[in-house]
């Protein structure tokens, strides 16, 4: 996949030409700064009280404002970032309202690691309820934040860059959803073919292509880490704005909805992965199928979501989590260890509240689509085998009560097709017979 490369600096003072001449080590020696930096940021973990007894911070913003050395901006973040995870450490870096201009300013580096180290920090104090809200205000105080992480989704190839810049993005739009509408806002207005004489001007960043961006490069590496992107997708479609964002961007829509309906068909929860692994995919896939829902209820018209594209797929992905499901939920008999331990316990209710949520999602967007369903179109899923008599048993098993109408509706159509099938149906489920 070809990526846009970053930027080069505007320019290298004789400091910098020797750290590049000198690759990653250190002097003349065969040591790497890299290793240096985990071993002092692992050190740090011990001492961070300490560093703060003596003002440390103070001394890492100094050296921050001042220097061009990319290693040495790294150390210092990175030490930073670990004093941080102590709560009465980051409540102190938080309160200083220069140190935190001059840590945001770092968002404007070149330089991947120094990047990484500066949002793992800034992911560090949004997830302290205490400071939280200081760094939100900030964040929204200097739009030029926006273009950066924007360039950084829609050009880096870094994927570990691009993981945690997107845990930044999804923790501020968890946080405030004032600051996500206006991050969706943020070129929209703007013209999509701007005029020759501004074409050196910089470039107007659109939230929801750069997401995309990034989001297809993380799959490239490892489609596991893809969660957060999809996340802040499914938050983007809880607001209206967010939702127009996605299907109203000419070829976002139809990019976002291609690589969602790929990922649900041919790359999470197979047919030949073991039932088990929807404990592993159940937060990706709420997400993933969660977006996808709200396309489709959306902008039915668009060429991309014709039915007879579209539909038999989904409904064999959305038929075939849900049969997984009822395989993850059913409790071993006679299992002494499921009832000894309260952590145990704990977790598994932990679990299946995320099923209860992902099976919420899959059965709202199942009935949106068996309303959709044409004849013509039952009649190829049953010949083809994605509405056979196995399969909507486990839809109906899952739909019913709650969408008992969508399944009559569909009974009836059914029966015009296959009258055999649809009795069969009607003797399992006597609640339709009645009905219909």
């Amino acid at each position: 996949m070809d990526r846009n490369p970053s930027p080069p600096p505007p320019g290298r003072d004789k400091e910098e030409e020797e750290e590049v001449a000198g690759g990653d080590c250190i002097g003349s020696t065969v040591y790497s700064k890299h290793w240096l930096f985990g071993v002092l940021s692992g050190l740090i973990q011990d001492v961070a009280l300490f560093l703060q007894e003596f003002n440390a911070p103070d001394i890492f913003m100094g050296v921050l404002a001042k220097s061009k050395c990319p290693r040495l901006r790294e150390i210092c973040v990175g030490i930073l970032g670990n004093m941080a995870c102590f709560q009465e450490i980051c409540v102190s870096i938080s309160s200083d309202k220069n140190l935190g201009q001059v840590l945001l300013h770092c968002l404007y580096d070149s330089d991947p690691p120094t990047l990484l180290e500066t949002s793992r920090l800034l992911l560090t104090c949004l997830s302290q309820a205490e400071v939280a809200s200081v760094w939100v205000e900030r964040i929204q105080e200097h739009p030029a934040i926006y273009d950066s992480i924007c360039f950084i989704m829609s050009s880096s190839t870094n994927v570990d860059l691009l993981v945690k810049v997107g845990e930044v993005v999804d923790k501020l739009f968890d946080l405030d959803e004032k600051l996500m509408l206006e991050w969706v806002r943020n070129g929209a207005a703007q013209p999509l073919d701007q005029p020759q004489e501004e074409s050196e001007e910089q470039p107007v960043f659109r939230l929801v292509p750069c997401i995309l961006e990034a989001a297809k490069q993380v799959r490239s590496e490892n489609p596991e880490w893809l969660d957060v992107y999809m996340h802040i997708l499914q938050l983007l479609t809880t607001v209206d704005d967010g939702i127009q964002a996605i299907v109203h961007c000419p070829d976002t829509g139809k990019d976002i909805w291609n690589l969602l309906f790929d990922l649900v068909c041919h790359e999470f929860c197979q047919s030949d992965d073991p039932p088990i692994i929807l404990q592993e995919q159940k937060t990706v896939l709420a997400s993933v199928f969660s977006v996808l829902s709200a396309i489709y209820a959306s902008q039915t018209e668009q060429e991309y979501l014709k039915i007879e594209k579209v539909d038999l797929p989904l409904i064999d992905s959305l038929i075939r989590v849900l049969q997984n499901m009822e395989q993850c939920q059913k409790k071993p008999e006679n299992s002494a260890e499921s009832n000894t331990e309260e952590t145990k316990r704990t977790d598994l209710t932990q679990d299946d509240f995320h099923l209860k949520i992902l099976k919420d999602i899959l059965c709202e967007f199942l009935s949106n689509i068996f309303q959709a369903l044409t004849k013509e179109t039952v009649a190829q899923g049953v010949k083809e085998g994605q509405l056979s008599k196995q399969k909507c048993s486990s839809a109906f098993q899952n739909l019913l009560p709650f969408y008992s109408p969508v399944v009559e509706d569909f009974i009836k159509i059914l029966r015009e097709v296959d009258k055999a099938l649809a009795d069969d149906l009607e003797k399992n489920f006597p609640s339709l017979k009645v009905q219909t």
